[in-house]
């Protein structure tokens, strides 16, 4: 019996929808743009540390969680200072310090308490909504520490030149978003449209002004 007919014949069983959701995936892989936005602050100098990130209906079906994220204490210091996270993700609170930490937070977007300890805690932080997160230590009153949990898979962090790129970015239309932990609190993230093309690399430049110290 030839091969050809039983081969022929399994090909049919393979659902057109199966198909066609294959070779989109595949297009969308093959389309995928990057984003760079240069940052500065008000006196137009580079801004490090900042984030941007890209928002739209699209964006947010495509969050997945971020696996094996941490926020250290290090020098009675949160190491990172700040960090951008998607929404869903679990945070472990690493101790590195010879001191014990009390890790809390009263913000709105998340709200927990780690009592003192040391060492890593077995049970990680879930951040399951959208918003900056600010962390503090209940015994040490000069850490402070930020996350920003955004409901899209699409960001990056700026480096020392004020840079930043967000890569493997569908096309489409989004609002670019920027925000620092320098903001006064409750200031909202800077924004503004952007179109993302099959082709090339978008581009955009933030100022951000009104950062305290």
């Amino acid at each position: 019996m030839s091969a050809r007919p039983v081969l022929a014949r399994q090909r049919s069983l393979v659902p057109g929808r199966v198909l066609a959701g294959c070779v989109a995936a595949m297009a969308g892989l093959v389309q995928a743009a990057s984003v760079q936005v240069d940052l500065s602050d008000a006196a137009g100098k580079p801004l490090a540390d900042a984030v941007v990130f890209l928002e739209s209906a699209e964006a947010r079906r495509l969050v997945k969680p971020q696996p094996g994220v941490e926020m250290a204490q290090e020098k009675r210091q949160f190491v990172p200072v700040a960090m951008v996270i998607p929404v869903g993700t679990e945070v472990l609170f690493p101790n590195r310090d010879t001191v014990r930490h009390h890790v809390y937070s009263f913000s709105p977007a998340k709200k927990f308490e780690l009592k003192l300890y040391t060492g890593t805690p077995s049970k990680p932080v879930l951040f399951d909504q959208a918003g900056v997160v600010v962390l503090g230590c209940n015994i040490h009153d000069q850490m402070a520490g930020w996350i920003l949990v955004v409901d899209t898979p699409y960001y990056a962090s700026s480096t020392a030149t004020g840079k930043a790129q967000i890569d493997n970015v569908a096309p489409g239309t989004y609002k670019l978003r920027a925000w620092h932990h320098r903001l006064p609190v409750g200031a909202p993230a800077l924004e503004q449209a952007l179109t993302v093309t099959a082709t090339g690399t978008a581009s955009a430049s933030v100022r951000m002004a009104g950062l305290q110290p």
